[in-house]
């Protein structure tokens, strides 16, 4: 019989979620995701040296501020990994902006701007990213600038129906609706166990993805963060998934015969008229798990973002 990744590959666009360049090869996604945390692992695996020293030697000529050195090193460093991504999958890179900027739009807005100059200085054109935002009201609202210029962006950490509304509303090109933690928080929570039926994860991907279809949006809903094959097979159908390495091999060694789960229908329904900032807070803030997942999804990052720099500190001393 044909794999389970076999099969889900007929079903939906597959996505690496990592920043290992071998794994990305053994699996032949379409796309690839990259955040702080994949980036941080990245850097510390020997083969990847050159992409390090690369930065560090970049980022010495860029200026004579330790401070702006480590910066503009740690976005060298993710666009390297990021072009090295790219010579292996034929679709885009996600590459985020930093987590300590979640909460800035303009601040946000001029990152992106810095990534997108070094993939285009590489010879990359913008087609081929995606910007990664937190789904903050501000990084939502960066988006929409963003998606204005012609800048595609990936708007992660979401983790409530508000901002999927929210980031459809603003045009953005895709989200990344992160399952596992959702599963995570709501075990914890209640002290239940879950089928892959009634993961809360999955649950409120598949809301997300029939509201999108019935109103019409254009934004691509990409599965993220799973815990289990369970969780991703019964999202088979969705635009997209993004997967660990780890998972992608037990799909790939997994036979289970597999059906399309989510089935995209036509537009049956006006969209609303969109959220204003208050409602969108209002809305948000009524989903203590959201508001748990986001507040600790950001500082997370942030921490591997410090740990990241930490490294690069030392190399350019």
């Amino acid at each position: 019989m044909t794999s389970t990744l076999a099969q889900l590959k007929s079903f939906t666009t597959i996505v690496a979620d990592t920043g290992d360049i071998e794994a990305i090869k053994r699996y032949q996604p379409q796309d690839a995701t990259t955040n702080p945390s994949l980036i941080l692992k990245a850097s510390q695996i020997p083969q990847y040296a050159f992409l390090i020293e690369n930065a560090i030697e970049w980022a010495k000529t860029q200026s004579h501020s330790i401070e702006q050195q480590i910066e503009d090193a740690g976005d060298k460093l993710a666009v390297n990994i990021g072009i090295e991504i790219l010579k292996i999958v034929p679709g885009r890179i996600s590459t985020e902006v930093d987590a300590r900027l979640s909460f800035d739009k303009q601040r946000s807005i001029d990152k992106a701007h810095k990534l997108i100059k070094l993939y285009q200085e590489a010879g990359i054109d913008k087609s081929r990213i995606l910007i990664k935002l937190a789904s903050t009201w501000e990084g939502i609202c960066a988006a929409k600038v963003l998606e204005q210029e012609g800048i595609n962006c990936n708007l992660t950490l979401l983790f409530s129906f508000a901002q999927a509304r929210a980031c459809a509303e603003a045009g953005a090109y895709l989200i990344s609706p992160f399952v596992g933690r959702i599963l995570d928080w709501y075990k914890k929570d209640t002290g239940q166990d879950y089928t892959a039926e009634t993961d809360p994860g999955v649950v409120s991907v598949t809301e997300i993805y029939n509201y999108y279809k019935q109103h019409g949006y254009s934004t691509v809903v990409m599965g993220a963060s799973f815990r289990n094959i369970g969780e991703i097979i019964e999202l088979a159908g969705c635009d997209r998934l993004t997967i660990g390495p780890a998972l992608l091999e037990e799909l790939a060694n997994t036979d289970v015969e597999i059906s399309r789960k989510l089935v995209a229908t036509s537009s049956t329904h006006a969209a609303p008229t969109a959220l204003t900032e208050a409602q969108f807070r209002w809305a948000f803030n009524e989903e203590p798990m959201a508001v748990d997942k986001l507040a600790e999804g950001i500082r997370n990052f942030a921490i591997d973002q410090s740990k990241l720099e930490v490294m690069l500190k030392i190399k350019l001393s």
